[in-house]
């Protein structure tokens, strides 16, 4: 099994405050989930890889109520093919709560119906709707006045607010009875010093209900005297709705927080003067500033390029006028680097007036490289077409005008020279087609990583090119570790291939002994290959050039033009490097570094 880090992304899923899933339905009946996220365990209790092996049905989750409404949605999702809607009741750790699920359903290919979505908790959403009505309905005012411990009088609101449905329920009662036990400490030495006519500020308690359920408040004490006894009269005010907002605010803040925070694009918050109030995390990275340095300053003058000024300048005015704006454009981080972004500006307004501006940036970089790469990509594409007609019909036209020469009326030539002009064309032809139909396996074949058998690939190459003149008298230093090493065989077969390829066609004609010396050193991150000839050699004009798909540095050989592009090609794909050094008539020195593909294992 390939271990691989967590990205970004993955990252984002596992944080977010709901479960994110992956359900499939099989083309045999079956259904089950193929992906849950981390936070189900913390919402239902349950391990996802439990939920995964089918260990737990579906059903044994869904409250009885609400298990036909959840079918009939499923159903109705399924044949329609639309976005999947569900509220209801999910057996989570403590009991039933309220959940709000969507997903969206893809057909594959293979008969399989999978829907992704997310699930969240609205349990605490539900609960606050209903407890908002019911304290909206009331007026929380409450006034209540005891003596010697016990309640001697109780207004109607203070009655409501305590559960009594009339003032006998509550006369007579211990007055302690309605303060919650997390509380009695302080409400004992708050009435030893009101009865002492000392000062007592308003305080936040906890009351009970003659049911026992606890609410909060805000009361006041002050002495009095009840039908002419020494009494404390209490005024307090039933703050539950007032907590239950601030809770909700807090988490609505968080919620707000943690989205403005872990959201992947880069935001930042701007008053209504362009200045910073804040960034988040994505900004940071993005950018490369941190909130100290950006705070109270004008953003354009750290991230818009000088003669980009009045452009940064206009977007401001545009977004400070309500309008929203997108745009793509270039901004530079704080290293100078230069990124292309597209901006998203959205006014923050208050009663018509602009008090804030959301910015958002969208890094496109990578976007504009590829389109770039595409377009140097379709360029060499219209060159492939032009050369590899041109290349295949040479030796054609070739064989064919040796086919008609030898087929003349009196032509008293041996024949035999003609078979093999035309042997000599069709291997010149043959090999061209392997050469493009390797380039273009290498452009679409996957990785696939085996130990590679470095000794078992050099002596392949060789055997399989001893064909080539020249071939038998090459004198050959090979030096290959015996440590493991992984990545794909064929690419590493298909460099090796070439450069000896390379190595015979352009070798010395002058007498020299041509020489091949090949250096392999493997590691647990990476393997280094030395590739070395003796041979014509590269001036430097062209070094720059052996790469391009269809050059020929030299007329000594009639190749395809497309060795080194592929091994150029090949290196890429297994994520190494390659440099060359080479020098006229002295030969050519080729550096190759490939990661070590065991280490994603």
């Amino acid at each position: 099994m390939i271990l691989k880090k967590k990205t970004n992304r993955q990252r984002l899923i596992d944080n977010l405050p709901v479960v994110v899933f992956e359900y499939t339905f099989f083309p045999d009946g079956q259904r089950d989930f193929t992906y849950l996220s981390p936070r189900c365990e913390e919402l239902l209790g349950v391990d996802p890889e439990a939920l995964m092996r089918g260990n737990l049905s579906l059903e044994s989750f869904i409250h009885p109520e609400d298990w036909e409404t959840f079918n009939s949605s499923v159903e109705e999702s399924i044949l329609r093919m639309s976005e999947w809607r569900w509220r209801g009741r999910c057996r989570g750790k403590g009991g039933y709560l309220w959940i709000d699920a969507r997903g969206t359903p893809v057909r594959m290919k293979d008969g399989r119906t999978v829907y992704n979505g997310i699930f969240s908790d609205i349990s605490e959403k539900k609960q606050l709707e209903q407890r908002y009505q019911e304290l909206v309905e009331q007026l929380p005012l409450g006034i209540a006045i005891h003596a010697e411990g016990r309640v001697r009088f109780a207004n109607a609101a203070a009655c409501k607010m305590v559960g009594a449905r009339s003032p006998q329920d509550v006369i007579g009662l211990e007055i302690l009875h309605f303060v919650h036990p997390d509380f009695l400490e302080l409400v004992n030495t708050r009435t030893a010093r009101i009865l002492s006519s000392q000062s007592t500020p308003s305080v936040e308690l906890k009351y009970v209900r003659l049911d026992g359920s606890p609410f909060d408040v805000e009361a006041s004490a002050h002495p009095c005297t009840y039908e002419g006894e020494t009494a404390v009269q209490i005024i307090f005010t039933d703050i539950s709705e007032r907590k239950i907002a601030e809770a909700s605010f807090k988490k609505t803040e968080t919620l707000f927080y943690q989205l403005f925070q872990n959201t992947p694009l880069a935001v930042t918050l701007l008053n209504e003067e362009g200045k910073v109030v804040q960034i988040n995390k994505g900004f940071q990275e993005l950018f490369g500033f941190e909130i100290e340095e950006l705070r109270g300053n004008e953003l354009n003058q750290f991230i818009v390029p000088n003669d980009l000024t009045t452009e940064g300048n206009d977007i401001n005015s545009l977004i400070s006028s309500n309008r929203v704006i997108r745009t793509e454009t270039v901004r530079h981080r704080r290293d100078g680097s230069i990124l292309s972004v597209i901006i998203y500006g959205v006014p923050v307004l208050q009663q018509d007036r602009t008090i804030g501006i959301f910015g958002m940036y969208v890094d496109i970089t990578e976007r504009r490289r590829v389109e770039e790469e595409l377009k140097i990509r379709n360029a060499e594409l219209d060159n492939f077409v032009y050369k590899v007609s041109h290349d295949l019909r040479a030796p054609l036209s070739s064989v064919l005008g040796l086919a008609y020469l030898a087929g003349l009326p009196g032509n008293t030539d041996n024949l035999t020279d003609y078979i093999k002009l035309m042997g000599e064309k069709a291997s010149q032809l043959d090999h061209f087609i392997s050469d493009v139909l390797s380039h273009s396996k290498n452009l679409k074949m996957e990785l696939k990583v085996e130990e590679v058998d470095f000794q078992k690939i050099t002596d392949q190459a060789f055997n399989d090119l001893s064909y080539l003149k020249g071939a038998e008298n090459v004198k050959k230093n090979i030096h290959i570790s015996t440590d493991k090493f992984f990545s794909d065989p064929w690419r590493i077969a298909e460099i090796f291939r070439n450069l000896v390829s390379n190595a015979i066609k352009y070798r010395r004609l002058d007498g020299t002994e041509t020489v091949i010396s090949l250096f392999v050193k493997t590691g647990d991150r990476d393997c280094l290959i030395i590739f070395k000839d003796n041979g014509i050699g590269i001036d430097r004009i062209n070094l720059e050039k052996i790469f391009e798909m269809f050059y020929r540095a030299s007329d000594q050989s009639e190749g395809s033009g497309l060795g080194l592009y592929i091994v150029k090609n090949a290196v890429e794909k297994l994520g190494g490097k390659l440099q060359v050094e080479s020098e006229l008539g002295k030969g050519t020195t080729f550096e190759i570094v490939l990661p070590n593909q065991q280490l994603s294992k």
